[in-house]
C-alpha cells in the first residue's frame, strides 16, 4: 500500500449503502459491473471514499478501471494507481476523474498496456 492509499478514507459496504442511498443489492451491482472498485484492506471489503461524488459513483471510473483491467491490473493495482500521484500527470488521477478530465487519465492508462 502506497503512502497516498494509506492516507485515504475507505467506506464499507454498510457506509456505501447510506452514502449512495442505494440497497446493498444494488451496491454489489455497481462493484460488480465495476462503477466502483474495492479492496480488502485491513479486514473489511471498502472502496476509496474519493470514489463516490455527490452521491454517487464518479461517472468515468467505470471506463478507467476497465481499461486498466485489460492491461492486466489487480482491483488492488488499479486502487493504489488512481490514488497515487502519476508522474506524467502530476497528481493521482482519481483527482482528474473527479475534476471530469476522463482523457487525460485514459491516455496514459492506455500507455501502461
Amino acid at each position: 500500500m502506497t503512502a497516498d492509499t494509506a492516507a485515504t478514507a475507505w467506506l464499507t459496504l454498510p457506509e456505501l449503502v447510506e452514502v449512495l442511498g442505494e440497497p446493498l443489492g444494488r451496491v454489489r451491482r455497481l462493484l460488480d459491473e465495476k462503477h466502483l472498485v474495492g479492496s480488502r484492506r485491513g479486514g473489511a471489503f471498502a472502496v476509496p471514499a474519493v470514489f463516490v461524488l455527490d452521491g454517487r459513483p464518479v461517472s468515468s471510473l467505470r471506463g478507467t478501471v476497465i481499461v486498466l483491467q485489460d492491461a492486466g491490473f489487480s482491483d488492488d493495482e488499479v486502487i493504489d494507481w488512481l490514488l497515487a500521484t502519476e508522474d506524467s500527470i502530476g497528481r493521482p488521477p482519481i483527482e482528474l476523474l473527479r475534476e471530469g478530465r476522463k482523457s487525460e487519465v485514459r491516455r496514459v492508462a492506455q500507455a501502461l498496456a
